[in-house]
């Protein structure tokens, strides 16, 4: 499986883009994806768009403009939990699910505050890019 950034247009450092790609690593570890999936890094929303959306053929859409490396991360994982649940676990991607309070929204939102701490924990060294610089 392979990740395919796009729309990178400068907005992130190298020093964040290799932090996005080892979190992509990890996310793989965590779910793991069969099929190649892209991720493009959106400066303004896309349709219905709020932080972050994934659409059919394995694409995820990130809203980037004036959010902290954190958020993006957070909706990063929150999507990929959505690919997953395409994937592997059978969900329609032609079918709206629902985006408050069901199941699939739910294991999104559960999995990606997870994932954030996880991967903080186990990758210390990462701890201030993700929360931003701290003195």
């Amino acid at each position: 499986m392979k990740v395919k950034y796009r729309n990178i247009d400068n907005h992130f450092s190298e020093r964040e883009m290799e932090l996005i790609k080892e979190f992509s690593k990890f996310l793989q570890k965590e779910l793991p994806l069969n099929q190649d999936i892209s991720i493009f890094f959106e400066k303004n929303r896309k349709d219905n768009m709020t932080t972050g959306m994934r659409l059919p053929k394995h694409k995820i859409y990130i809203l980037v403009k004036n959010r902290l490396l954190i958020d993006i991360l957070r909706t990063l994982s929150h999507e990929w939990v959505h690919e997953y649940q395409v994937q592997k676990l059978g969900t329609n991607e032609e079918e709206k699910i629902v985006d408050i309070g069901g199941p699939e929204e739910n294991m999104a939102n559960i999995l990606s505050g997870i994932f954030m701490k996880k991967f903080v924990k186990n990758f210390p060294q990462h701890k201030n890019l993700v929360f931003g610089e701290i003195d």
